[in-house]
């Protein structure tokens, strides 16, 4: 027997909230699930872009801490493979 491919979910919104993403969906011609599903990926996305950007940070601020400078990164990443 195969698995099942949606869950279903329910959450509670204010009903401002509620008439103006049902709009929205209506709008763009999908269900109010393609609509979340779009929004929950477009979530992931911007979540793991924050958190590269975070990194980038962290190491940028390394290595200027470690006055390194883009050879000295180039070499130690291809050393490491």
């Amino acid at each position: 027997m195969p698995s099942r491919q949606r869950v279903v979910m329910t959450l509670s919104v204010p009903p401002d909230t509620a008439r103006e993403y049902r709009k929205l969906a209506k709008a763009k011609g999908e269900t109010i699930s393609q609509l979340f599903r779009e929004v929950f990926t477009f979530y992931k996305e911007e979540k793991l872009r924050e958190e590269f950007f975070e990194l980038q940070r962290y190491g940028a601020k390394k290595a200027r801490e470690l006055k390194l400078t883009e050879k000295d990164i180039e070499k130690l990443i291809f050393e490491g493979r």
